[in-house]
C-alpha cells in the first residue's frame, strides 16, 4: 500500500499488527491493466485481450478464422476435382486409342476354322507392335483384313476420287474407327485369323508322299495344333485340298487349324492375290488367349517351322481370319471385341498422370502463397 495510507494506524504500527485487507479487497477497484478476477494473470499496467466468448461451442478470434477457413478450402478441392474430372476421363480415353491403334486390340473367335487352337468365344489379344520389330514367321497366328483380297474392294469412281479416299482412310478413318471401336465393333470392317504358313518366297505344296505339307521342301509334322482327326490335307467340300504355290513378295500364304471346315487361301485362289493376303492387312499377331480362364495360354510358334530351312525370308504387318464349324466352309471375320483391357488401361495411366499433376499444382501454389505472404 502507498505510503500514508490511512488504514496503517499509529498503533497498528506500534504494536506490529497487520492491517485486515480482506474486507477491503472485495470492494477495492482495481486500475485498468490489473486481472479483473482473482487466478488471472498479469501485470500492473498489462491490458488482458479484449476478446469476448461467443456462442457455446464457437471459437473465438484466430480459431473462428481457421474453422471458416477449413470447409471453404474443402469446397474449393471439391471443385477442383469436379473441374479436373473431364480431363481424367479425355486422357483415359486418349492412352486407350493409342493402345488400340498401335499396341494391343482384343478379339472374339465366332467359329471352329482355328479349332483346337482357338475355340468358338476364346477371347485372344492382338500384338500390333510386334511386326515393326521382327517380320512375320511361318507358324504365326495373325488376324489381317481382308478387304480387296478375301472380299470385294469398296468402288472408286477414279483417281482423284482414289487419292483422297487413300489420304482419308490413312488419317482421319483410323482415328474415327479407333474411337468408334472403344464401344464396339467398327463397322465394315472384315478381320479373320489363321496360321501363317508361307511367307514371301516361300515354296508350299500338299502333299508330299507322307500326306504332309511341305515348306521349301521341309515336310511339317502339324499334328500338334491340327483338329482331332484332320490331316494336313484334309478340305471342305468345294475347296481343294492339293496345291503348289509360290508366295509372292508382299504376300503370305495361310490356313486354318481345322482343316476339314476351314475357307483358308485355298478356298480364294480366285480373288485378288490368288488366295494370298497381303502382309500390310494384317492387323497384329494373335500371342495370348485371355478368356475364359480356364483356356488361358501363350499362343507360341510350334516347333515344326523351327525347321532349319522352312524359313527362307520374312517381312512385316499383321493379319488373321475365321470359319464356322460347319460341314461347309463359310468365311466369317472375327469380331473385334469390346475394347475393356485398353479402356482400362487408359485410366490406369490416366489416374497417376492426373494426381501426379494436381501435386504439381498445389506444391506451385503452395510457393507462390508464401511468396506472397513474406
Amino acid at each position: 500500500m502507498p505510503v500514508g495510507d490511512p488504514r496503517w494506524s499509529a498503533d497498528s504500527g506500534a504494536s506490529g499488527a497487520q492491517p485486515d485487507l480482506t474486507a477491503d479487497l472485495g470492494s477495492t477497484q482495481f486500475e485498468p491493466g490489473w486481472p479483473a478476477a482473482a487466478g488471472q494473470g498479469g501485470a500492473p499496467g498489462q491490458a488482458m485481450p479484449a476478446t469476448e466468448p461467443g456462442p457455446a461451442g464457437t471459437p473465438s478470434g484466430a480459431s473462428a478464422d481457421a474453422a471458416t477457413a477449413r470447409p471453404a478450402k474443402k469446397a474449393k478441392q471439391n471443385r477442383s476435382l469436379a473441374r479436373e474430372l473431364p480431363l481424367l476421363v479425355i486422357v483415359a480415353l486418349v492412352i486407350a486409342i493409342v493402345i488400340k491403334t498401335f499396341v494391343v486390340q482384343a478379339f472374339v473367335i465366332p467359329t471352329g476354322s482355328m479349332q483346337d487352337t482357338l475355340q468358338i468365344n476364346d477371347k485372344i489379344l492382338v500384338n500390333k507392335l510386334v511386326y515393326h520389330f521382327r517380320p512375320i514367321h511361318a507358324g504365326d497366328i495373325v488376324v489381317f483384313d481382308g478387304s480387296g483380297s478375301w472380299n470385294a474392294p469398296a468402288p472408286t469412281s477414279g483417281a482423284t476420287s482414289n487419292l483422297l479416299a487413300r489420304a482419308y482412310d490413312d488419317t482421319i478413318r483410323k482415328v474415327f474407327d479407333s474411337i468408334g471401336g472403344l464401344f464396339g465393333t467398327p463397322i465394315g470392317q472384315t478381320d479373320y485369323v489363321k496360321r501363317v504358313i508361307g511367307v514371301p518366297g516361300d515354296h508350299v505344296v500338299c502333299c508330299n508322299a507322307q500326306g504332309l505339307i511341305t515348306v521349301n521342301g521341309v515336310a511339317l509334322h502339324e499334328q500338334s495344333y491340327l483338329y482331332p482327326g484332320d490331316q494336313p490335307s484334309s478340305h471342305p467340300y468345294g475347296i481343294p485340298g492339293q496345291f503348289n504355290v509360290t508366295v509372292p513378295p508382299g504376300y503370305l500364304w495361310v490356313l486354318g487349324d481345322h482343316r476339314g471346315i476351314s475357307d483358308d487361301s485355298r478356298g480364294h485362289e480366285a480373288d485378288p492375290g490368288n488366295g494370298m493376303i497381303p502382309e500390310k492387312m494384317v492387323i497384329g499377331r494373335a500371342f495370348v488367349i485371355v478368356w475364359p480362364p480356364s483356356e488361358w495360354r501363350i499362343l507360341p510358334i510350334p516347333a515344326t517351322f523351327e525347321q532349319p530351312g522352312v524359313t527362307k525370308s520374312g517381312s512385316s504387318a499383321a493379319g488373321a481370319s475365321r470359319v464356322a464349324a460347319t460341314a461347309l466352309p463359310v468365311a466369317v471375320s472375327v469380331r473385334p471385341e469390346a475394347p475393356y483391357l485398353p479402356v482400362a488401361a487408359g485410366f490406369a495411366g490416366a489416374v497417376p498422370l492426373t494426381w501426379l499433376r494436381r501435386r504439381v499444382l498445389v506444391r506451385r501454389s503452395g510457393r507462390q502463397s508464401g511468396t506472397g505472404r513474406s
